[in-house]
């Protein structure tokens, strides 16, 4: 069969699951051509919040490091650049595209890609009593994994998982009944996520948080909690909804 030679792998790291609230920390992307690695790019993400315990002690990057990285509107447009007209490959990698695209769209940017997901082709190929998260495929092919959770890394980690799984279709003999349904696994398929694209906060939201945080309504510590949390430059209206959802249902703190 024909495979896809010629492709991006993609790996990102975030804050957290939720595309609508959570911002990506690194980007990780390599180049591919018949196998090989021609180019690279990998920058760290300053996401201009603090970022949880739990997401420094999985990725071991923290607050000092991204305190002078570039912020999303530069990086994750370099991203889209260095990408092109390449089919994407990624491990569960609409996860991934679905932060790119939630960019895309609250920047009137369009993109229209294509993708190769090597969690989907595990599916297909590896028994069900296998795990098939990338570490357990790293291990499972015998692939060296020794920065996990760092973008760049899991990206090259990827990129050989997948040539790992065009060897073994390969060996499957055409005729055999699973290969038919295998194969589609491997023909690129077209990104197809709703994401609504999120509006900046309204003026009298910023007006009712600026009051909050420059009076004297609330303690310091409840203040810290709250500038923590905000990206101003980039605060959406649902955003600035939770934030102020979560300081009403506080008994300490008065609605103004």
């Amino acid at each position: 069969m024909d495979f896809v030679e010629d492709y991006t792998v993609v790996d990102l790291e975030m804050t957290g699951l939720a595309v609508k609230k959570d911002k990506i920390i690194e980007i990780g992307a390599i180049k591919v051509r018949n196998g090989k690695v021609v180019d690279e790019y990998s920058t760290l993400v300053n996401p201009c919040i603090k970022l949880d315990k739990r997401i420094v002690e999985l990725t071991g990057i923290t607050d000092e490091m991204l305190q002078d990285a570039p912020k999303e509107n530069d990086t994750v447009n370099k991203l889209i650049e260095f990408i092109g007209d390449d089919v994407l490959v990624g491990q569960n990698i609409n996860f991934d595209y679905g932060f790119i695209k939630q960019w895309a769209l609250n920047n009137n940017v369009k993109i229209d890609m294509f993708y190769c997901d090597t969690l989907k082709i595990a599916r297909k190929m590896l028994p069900a009593e296998q795990e098939k998260n990338l570490e357990a495929l790293c291990k499972y092919f015998g692939i060296s994994r020794d920065n996990a959770h760092r973008a760049l890394d899991d990206a090259y980690e990827t990129m050989q998982v997948y040539e790992k799984f065009k060897e073994m279709i390969s060996e499957i003999p055409k005729d055999d009944v699973n290969y038919k349904i295998i194969q589609k696994c491997f023909f690129p398929r077209k990104f197809n996520i709703k994401i609504k694209k999120q509006t900046p906060a309204t003026k009298k939201q910023l007006e009712q948080l600026h009051r909050y945080l420059d009076g004297n309504h609330l303690d310091e510590d409840i203040k810290k909690q709250i500038e923590e949390q905000i990206n101003w430059e980039t605060l959406t209206r649902s955003e600035a909804s939770r934030i102020m959802d979560k300081l009403y249902s506080r008994r300490d703190v008065p609605r103004l």
